[in-house]
C-alpha cells in the first residue's frame, strides 16, 4: 500500500492546527516534519516545540525528518516530543549503528536518508537495521524544487535489496512529487511518498492524496537502470 505523507513546511502556520487536521481527514497516512538547522542545509525551520505541538493535535504517526548536523544530540529531544518516526541523514551521522539505536531504544522507528549525490552504498550496512529509507528526489532545504530522476535508480536498487534480503523496508521519497512524478516512484520501488505544495496548495487535499496513491495506474514506467 502507497501511504501519503504531506509535508508541513508547506502549510499555512497561522492555522496549523486546521492545516493538519485538514489532511488527516483527506486521508494522509502519516505527517512530514521537516527540521532543518542552518547548517546541514541552508534554512532553518522548526524543532522539538513544533514536534510537540504537532503531537497534540493529530493521532497520525509523525514522521520527524532531521536535516540536521550532529544528529546524535537532538534524537531524545524529538522522541520525546511525540515523533514516531525519526529520520537520519548519512551525510551528517558520525556514526550510522548508533544514532539508530538510540532511536529504537527511545521506542521510534528508525529512517536513514541519503541525498541525490549519495549512493546507496553508504547505508547497505544498516538496511537490516532501520524501519525505512528516506531517498531524496531535490537537495534539501527548500520546497518547491523539481523532482530529480536520478533518486528512481536508487530507489530500485534499494527495493531490489530489501526483497532479495526478505526486509520489511519502507522506502520513502522526498522532493518534487507531485501528480505527474508520483507514480515514477512507486514503479520504481517507493511506498511512502512525502508531498507538500502539491497537497496543501491544493484546492482539494483529498483529491490530491488520493491522485497521488492512484498515480502508480496512471502511466508504465520508463527504463531506468539500478542504480548502485
Amino acid at each position: 500500500m502507497v501511504k501519503i505523507a504531506p509535508s508541513i513546511l508547506s502549510s499555512d502556520f497561522r492555522n496549523l492546527e486546521a492545516e493538519i487536521q485538514k489532511v488527516e481527514k483527506a486521508g494522509a497516512d502519516l505527517i512530514h516534519v521537516d527540521v532543518m538547522d542552518g547548517h546541514f542545509v541552508p534554512n532553518i525551520t522548526m524543532g522539538p516545540l513544533v514536534v510537540y505541538a504537532v503531537r497534540k493535535v493529530t493521532k497520525l504517526p509523525l514522521d520527524v525528518h532531521l536535516m540536521i548536523e550532529n544528529p546524535e544530540k537532538y534524537i531524545e529531544a524529538f522522541a520525546k516530543a511525540g515523533a514516531d518516526i525519526i529520520g537520519i541523514h548519512a551525510e551528517a551521522s558520525k556514526n550510522m549503528t548508533r544514532d539508530i539505536a538510540q532511536i529504537k531504544k527511545l521506542g521510534c522507528k528508525a529512517c536513514i536518508t541519503i541525498n541525490p549525490g549519495t549512493s546507496v552504498k553508504p547505508i547497505l550496512r544498516v538496511l537490516d537495521k532501520v524501519d525505512m529509507v528516506l531517498v531524496m528526489s531535490v537537495h534539501p532545504g527548500f520546497e518547491k524544487q523539481v523532482f530529480m530522476t536520478n533518486a528512481l535508480g536508487k530507489i530500485k536498487a534499494l527495493r531490489k535489496i530489501a526483497t532479495e534480503k526478505g526486509l520489511n523496508l519502507d522506502i520513502e521519497v522526498d522532493g518534487g512529487i507531485n501528480s505527474q512524478t508520483a507514480h515514477l516512484a512507486i514503479q520504481a520501488g517507493a511506498n511512502v511518498l512525502v508531498a507538500g505544495s502539491a497537497i496543501f496548495y491544493a484546492k482539494s487535499a483529498a483529491k490530491a492524496i488520493r491522485e497521488l496513491r492512484e498515480s502508480k495506474h496512471s502511466r508504465p514506467l520508463p527504463k531506468v537502470p539500478t542504480s548502485p
